[in-house]
């Protein structure tokens, strides 16, 4: 029994050693997303709420500290009222994060949260025999997130909340359940 202890403690070890030494890594998830009260232009257009995709990666040099990029696929959504008008929103965002990591006493669980820019853009289009017309606008907000992810050995899991504001809308927020993969 203690030989297995002992062989536990230094597996758990030699891995939490190995993040001090910095290492790189790669994931990709599914997302519920929302972006609600798009309006431009006074025409209001259809919310986005639905699930969609999410890909990562990051760098994390110490146990307690990474940076992190990722690319949110935040979906569409067409709303149709009676049968003469269809209104269509869809937006995506490309952000950058500084990570910070808990310090737990948990060899395989991480508690993190994250702050920094995110690069979005919302497009719209409604077709109306009153009222058509289309835009598209992108812009540049402060990003952050919480979340937890547990791992062993090279891969992982997470779960995170990211938010962003968008004008002209309720923001954007995010939740996502994610698998990653720690590359060398």
């Amino acid at each position: 029994m203690r030989t297995l202890l002992l062989a536990m403690a230094l597996v758990l070890g030699a891995g939490a050693a190995r993040a001090d030494n910095g290492y790189v890594y790669f994931g990709a998830g599914i997302s519920r997303d929302k972006v609600s009260d798009i309006v431009h232009g006074g025409t209001a257009f259809a919310d986005i709420d639905g699930t969609s995709w999410k890909l990562y990666g990051g760098f994390r040099p110490l146990r307690l500290l990474a940076v992190e990029t990722d690319y949110i696929d935040l979906g569409g959504q067409t709303r149709n009222f009676l049968t003469t008008t269809s209104n269509h929103s869809d937006a995506n965002a490309f952000a950058a994060y500084a990570v910070g990591f808990l310090p737990l006493p948990l060899p395989l669980v991480d508690v993190f949260g994250k702050a920094g820019l995110a690069r979005w853009t919302l497009n719209g289009s409604s077709i109306s025999a009153l009222v058509p017309g289309s835009f598209s606008t992108n812009g540049n907000s402060f990003a952050w997130g919480v979340g937890t992810q547990v791992h062993a050995g090279n891969f992982g899991a997470r779960l995170e909340y990211e938010s962003f504001r968008i004008p002209g809308t309720n923001g954007a927020n995010v939740v996502s359940l994610e698998v990653f993969v720690n590359i060398a």
